[in-house]
């Protein structure tokens, strides 16, 4: 068999201090779980390394590797709001980096390959829950639509590990992203002083993820970068909120400068709806809860904008006013974005891309009202996210019959009534078919998620050795909005005894 070449981008481009050359701990007894074989053929990886102890030693960092050496980055961050001036890839890999069918360039990276000189604490090596969950999680993401990293392989190690609630597999997931470049990037080289690691990671950013700029002024680059990047994160967090997504730990470290959603710890899909709802363990004050994730998407592009002063600027308030007016762009940004979800979550909008001639740009505040309205509705009695929204579909809202199947969700009395009737008017207004509308909002309403009581079910039964649960899960939720009958399992709310109140870091 060939060996498997990589080419690796990051060490011609960063500062020596920026990674560390490391190698993979080697993996007693490796063995391969799960290959994502759509998403290796997009990559052009050969079949060969997809089977076999070849492949196996390969996805767990025992080679064999050619013409590169696997890199851990380094990065600081804000955790929780505290700023942390090293942190850094202490249990990931960059292998390095392949072309796909497309033309695009993408990162490689080994999650769970053993310590590095970054490593903290539990970081090293990787359970195979967690890992399990990532690659759920994250290709059910992208069935979504919603910008991702995304999962190549899941393998065992061969080595038992200690966790929290006992011994667990150890495992490495393969990670996909167009690059791992994170606001903490920045923040590492800012605490250092070095601006001439902060122009590095400009032009990096720049050449692989808004190549149009390669030819501005340095100011100009680092100006059109925070630019891009707070459009990429607006974009990426009103899609949060669209299918009641929460992070868990949207720390500056795992925010990306390419608009892809970066780390499936504590994060969680939402049954019940709570405006404030949180999952995470370990977020006790409810700083990442689904209502706060814009307002937090602000304060970091922040954090991401001082780093940057000195390269927008030499005069510090001239590039503080830079900054923010950059910044200031954000909430109406956000706005737009989240309005658009919103008209299309009730089929007034297209999410595709089309909208009805009727309906005009000054009607979206007025929309997005009416959603909002119906949140409130679904917040005064936690009805389930993804159901209710589906359920709105299924008639037309003024029907007799659809006013009272509402009413088993939403509370049958004269809020509902009245809401019920003021969207009927308003569909009316705008002049939309009612089979429009139904293709619009199941284009925009998942039909199915990853449930947290189904995704833990199937980490369980991985943890014994039975992965039929987990393939049965990630095959069903390759397509969320026009699920097949055979995945009706997947829109069951959980028991009261199948309700996982919190969800827990990977570490």
């Amino acid at each position: 068999m060939t060996q498997f070449t990589l080419d690796n981008r990051y060490p011609d481009a960063l500062p020596a201090t920026g990674y560390a050359h490391c190698d993979p701990a080697p993996a007693p007894a490796p063995a391969l779980l799960l290959v994502n074989e759509p998403l290796a053929e997009a990559l052009n990886i050969a079949p060969s390394w997809l089977q076999g102890a070849d492949a196996a030693a390969l996805w767990t960092g025992n080679g064999p590797l050619a013409g590169t050496r696997p890199v851990a980055l380094a990065y600081a961050g804000h955790q929780f709001g505290q700023p942390v001036p090293q942190l850094g890839d202490g249990r990931a890999l960059i292998l390095g980096q392949v072309t796909t069918r497309d033309g695009a360039v993408v990162d490689l990276q080994l999650k769970g390959s053993g310590r590095t000189p970054f490593s903290r604490g539990g970081d090293g090596q990787a359970a195979l829950g967690p890992v399990l969950r990532e690659y759920i999680d994250s290709e059910a993401m992208h069935a979504l639509g919603i910008p991702t990293t995304r999962a190549l392989t899941v393998a065992t190690t061969g080595a038992t590990l200690e966790r929290q609630f006992g011994p667990e597999p150890g495992a490495v997931l393969t990670r996909v992203a167009a690059s791992h470049l994170r606001f903490g990037s920045f923040e590492y080289f800012a605490h250092r002083g070095d601006t001439d690691g902060l122009q590095a990671l400009v032009d990096m950013a720049i050449d692989w993820h808004d190549p149009d700029w390669r030819d501005a002024s340095a100011s100009e680059r680092a100006a059109a970068l925070l630019d891009r990047v707070v459009e990429r994160t607006a974009a990426l967090i009103s899609e949060w909120l669209r299918v009641g997504f929460i992070h868990g730990v949207m720390n500056t470290d795992n925010m990306t400068l390419s608009g892809e959603t970066l780390d499936y710890g504590p994060c969680a899909f939402m049954d019940g709806f709570r405006p404030d709802r949180v999952y995470s363990s370990i977020d006790v004050r409810g700083r990442y809860a689904w209502n706060q994730q814009p307002r937090i998407g602000h304060w970091n592009l922040t954090r991401l904008a001082e780093c940057l002063l000195p390269l927008l600027d030499p005069d510090e308030a001239s590039a503080t006013q830079r900054a923010e007016r950059i910044l200031a762009t954000y909430p109406g940004r956000f706005e737009a974005h989240y309005n658009r979800a919103l008209s299309a979550k009730l089929g007034l909008t297209d999410l595709r891309g089309g909208t009805d001639p009727a309906v005009g740009e000054e009607a979206t505040g007025e929309d997005a009202e009416l959603a909002e309205r119906f949140l409130g509705l679904m917040a005064r009695h936690e009805a389930d996210f993804t159901n209710t929204w589906r359920a709105l579909a299924t008639d037309r809202p003024d029907s007799p019959g659809q006013c009272r199947a509402m009413g088993e969700w939403l509370g049958d009395d004269d809020a509902l009534a009245q809401w019920m009737d003021d969207y009927a008017t308003r569909l009316q207004a705008v002049g939309i078919a009612e089979s429009t509308r139904q293709s619009r909002m199941n284009h925009a309403n998942p039909a199915v998620i990853p449930r947290n009581h189904q995704v833990e079910a199937a980490l369980d039964a991985a943890r014994q050795g039975d992965m039929a649960p987990a393939r049965q899960l990630i095959d069903a939720l390759q397509s969320p909005y026009h699920p097949p009958p055979s995945a009706a399992w997947l829109q069951r709310p959980p028991s009261l005894a199948e309700v996982v109140p919190a969800t827990f870091c990977g570490t």
